[in-house]
């Protein structure tokens, strides 16, 4: 697995909190623009007309009936069936029919070959929906005002609140009952193109890693140029060594013949040809740092390309001296302190803190697939909130486009660039000074004048940037959504990384979408079409 799992962790404090002012300042904005256009075009009778309004939403907000959305809700479920919207599994059917035709035969299937099957069962999943969910959520409540069909609902007891629920609530359900009907054939699918003993549901534990020298200090590892600078290596026959220290260590962690299991990923890198079909060899050392007890395991190849499993038995033999792995190694903290070293003289080793880790008694395959069904199912009623509450104030394809637009800037390198641009790590300013760059042809590492020109102007690149931040706000994270990687290489999805993310970020949508497309529609002129 090449990547870390904490990369998607969050803060359970600064997420609320984060969401608590994007939220205050988007309701703010709204409520101030709708005052300034009032006292615009009113006067004075404005502000009356502004609190008779928010009376009116609150009055709103508190007179929900359940009914009357579940009923608005119905009417959505019967408009997508009456759209056809189940005639994805038409096109979900040939691409199954076929599939094995360019994935090869099912029989020779190897492990390396379960990553496609899973991630194409799982992309599918994910992309074969969308188009369906946008139409009917985008295109709903448009075509609604124009046919005017609309009217025979608002001139009943029903809100524009309970319009705006309904219709999110409607779409939702015919999203999810489609991918649940997919998410079944697909598992069955699997089932029968993979054999059951190389579908797994790895549960690994990481701990953290540091690096010792080949002097002996704490540092870093070595460099070896390689451009992707996920690893770092050690190297070997000398006191270079890579230390991991796993957190929470107890009995549960056994698998059934007694043995604690560490699978690891490691990188080899040569200096020198010599024997290419010889391996390179590292040895584990398990260690308590104030007894200074250690056991040193034999050396073992390091499997490049592969992972590779590393039974640690509990009952373990010191100079004919028995020790319990729990007892004798694990502190009072319950910390299991791990130590990698490279055997091979003038050769490296690389690791990252995910490539070595205590694999915990495996789960079914069907665990790890459910929770990335969990994530599409997620992601499906993100893009039925958003489209909606875009429909309500654009005609049906603009909403469809704002909703691919955000979900586009959505992607890890889309918030990177966004990120780099507000510390100010991107070269050449912002958007004033970068358009004054261009205009001049300045490079982006010439010192621009000290005049009050370019002072104003950098003030304006930092109100846009702080602008900027609000927007990044509203862009959803979506790299937790995609829980495909795991189940795709084996591995469970993590709770707290994954499947707590996820829901915190559709959760967190309900609100804002709801009621956005609740003053939308409550403002809109309903007689235009």
């Amino acid at each position: 697995m090449y990547f870390d799992p904490a990369e998607n962790a969050i803060s359970l404090v600064l997420t609320p909190l984060y969401w608590l002012v994007v939220t205050a300042g988007l309701l703010f904005v709204v409520l101030f623009v709708s005052l300034s256009s009032l006292l615009l075009t009113r006067g004075k009778s404005g502000l009356t007309v502004f609190f008779a309004e928010v009376r009116g939403m609150l009055s709103d907000i508190f007179s929900l009936s359940p009914r009357r959305i579940w009923s608005l809700a119905r009417l959505a479920i019967m408009e997508g069936y009456r759209r056809k919207a189940l005639s994805v599994f038409v096109v979900f059917a040939l691409l199954f029919m076929f599939a094995g035709w360019f994935m090869g035969d099912s029989e020779g299937v190897t492990a390396d070959r379960v990553k496609v099957y899973v991630s194409f069962v799982l992309t599918a999943l994910t992309w074969l929906p969308i188009p369906v969910i946008l139409i009917l959520a985008c295109f709903g409540i448009p075509e609604d005002i124009r046919l005017r069909s609309i009217h025979t609902v608002v001139t009943k007891p029903a809100r524009r609140l309970e319009i705006v629920i309904g219709r999110m609530l409607g779409v939702s359900v015919i999203a999810l009952f489609i991918l649940l009907i997919m998410a079944i054939v697909g598992q069955i699918w699997i089932q029968r193109q993979i054999p059951s003993s190389l579908l797994t549901c790895r549960v690994p534990v990481y701990g953290l890693l540091r690096f010792i020298d080949r002097n002996g200090d704490v540092g870093a590892g070595v460099n070896v140029g390689d451009i992707w600078a996920y690893r770092s290596y050690i190297e070997g026959a000398t006191k270079a060594r890579a230390q991991w220290g796993f957190t929470q260590v107890s009995e549960s962690m056994l698998d059934s013949d007694g043995n604690l299991n560490l699978e690891n990923s490691f990188s080899a890198f040569r200096s020198y040809k010599g024997d290419m079909s010889r391996p390179l060899f590292y040895d584990i050392k398990i260690y308590h740092p104030e007894t200074k007890l250690a056991y040193t395991t034999d050396p073992q190849p390091v499997n490049e390309f592969r992972s590779k499993l590393d039974k640690i038995p509990r009952k373990l033999t010191i100079d004919d001296a028995q020790y319990d792995l729990f007892k004798d190694f694990v502190t009072k903290d319950g910390v299991l302190y791990v130590e990698v070293a490279c055997i091979d003289r003038e050769q490296y080793i690389g690791m990252a803190r995910a490539d070595l880790f205590i694999r915990m008694p495996d789960r079914p395959f069907a665990v790890g697939y459910w929770k990335a069904i969990l994530g599409i199912g997620m992601i499906f009623v993100l893009v039925t909130m958003i489209g909606v509450s875009a429909s309500t104030v654009v005609k049906g394809p603009i909403a469809a486009i704002l909703t691919l637009v955000l979900f586009a800037l959505s992607g890890k390198k889309s918030h990177q660039f966004m990120d780099a641009l507000m510390t100010g790590e991107v070269q050449g300013g912002g958007f004033l000074e970068s358009i004054y760059r261009l205009v001049t042809h300045l490079g982006p590492s010439t010192e621009l004048p000290a005049n009050p020109a370019f002072t104003i102007i950098k003030f304006i690149d930092t109100v846009l940037t702080s602008f900027l931040w609000l927007c990044k706000q509203v862009i959803p994270r979506l790299r937790s959504f995609n829980m495909s990687e795991f189940v795709a290489n084996g591995f469970d999805v993590p709770f707290d990384v994954s499947i707590l993310p996820s829901l915190l970020v559709t959760a967190g949508y309900i609100i804002p979408c709801v009621m956005l497309g609740y003053f939308a529609l409550r403002i809109r002129e309903l007689e235009s079409k």
